[in-house]
């Protein structure tokens, strides 16, 4: 795998790496065609596994590199951390303002964002994983980015695992979306294509920060911890609470761990 990802420019990698995410998004969204419900406990528990992969990726793949870039900052090391994972909180903060969207498991009265109430469901739950997508997107694209000016075996398997993981936890979110519209009577192919469109937005948010690092090198600090900030705006907002709002707080909360677990292991010991 290191040889073939070797032989691409870091924009065609994190291209690359995005559509095997998008993929890993389609592939749970096709599920649909298996069955017409999911247990609960299981979407709650595929929901906290997909938030402990986040919080442990926007660690290891994105604010401890971000410190590590940063060593001769003037202020600090942290400083460039500091910023953009404010910076990329805020960000997300002002796009859930905005843009409508309904939390997987919520009721359609709780819907979020302008204009929310004259949207059709499928479109909200659609639009509420394509915020969760933004920030992934954009970190596999920076991680991949930064190879333009540090291009290391140990800095390309870095990135390559920081895209299974994304790949790994997108798996629950086609699920998420998938399953409630066809449990709802949308024919299994139309949940499939609503369940898989949510990813389409991993490839464009990965090239954008590709060649953004890629082009503008004291950018990267600063566009790896806003990835990471972005990335646990979502977990906090919407995919913990949403794992948990129907009771089965327990078996979210040990499934995030092991999802943490997991993608601990994998960064340290691939990358």
């Amino acid at each position: 795998m290191l040889e073939f990802f070797q032989n691409l420019s870091p924009v065609m990698q994190a291209l690359t790496a995005t559509i095997f995410t998008w993929g890993m998004t389609a592939l749970g969204a096709a599920i649909v065609f298996a069955t017409k419900t999911v247990h609960q406990k299981l979407l709650d528990s595929m929901l906290g596994f997909a938030g402990g992969v986040m919080i442990a990726a926007s660690y290891w793949s994105l604010l401890g590199p971000s410190i590590e870039a940063s060593t001769d900052n003037a202020v600090g090391p942290w400083f460039p951390a500091l910023v953009g994972f404010l910076l990329g909180g805020g960000f997300l903060w002002i796009i859930d303002k905005i843009l409508p969207h309904l939390h997987p498991n919520a009721e359609k009265k709780q819907a979020e964002g302008l204009a929310a109430d004259k949207r059709k469901r499928s479109t909200l739950l659609v639009l509420a994983i394509t915020i969760h997508n933004i920030p992934e997107g954009l970190a596999v694209g920076i991680a991949f980015g930064a190879l333009a000016n540090h291009s290391t075996e140990a800095a390309l398997a870095g990135a390559i695992t920081l895209a299974i993981g994304i790949g790994i936890q997108n798996f629950p979110e086609g699920v998420a979306v998938a399953m409630p519209l066809r449990g709802q009577g949308m024919s299994r192919m139309k949940s499939f294509m609503y369940g898989q469109f949510s990813g389409f937005v991993e490839p464009i948010a990965a090239v954008i920060g590709a060649l953004a690092v890629a082009h503008i090198e004291p950018l990267l600090p600063y566009a790896l911890s806003f990835a990471a900030g972005a990335m646990i705006f979502v977990v906090a907002e919407e995919v913990i609470p949403s794992s948990q709002e129907n009771g089965n707080r327990d078996l979210a909360t040990i499934s995030l761990m092991i999802g943490f677990a997991l993608m601990m292991v994998l960064d340290v010991a691939l990358g």
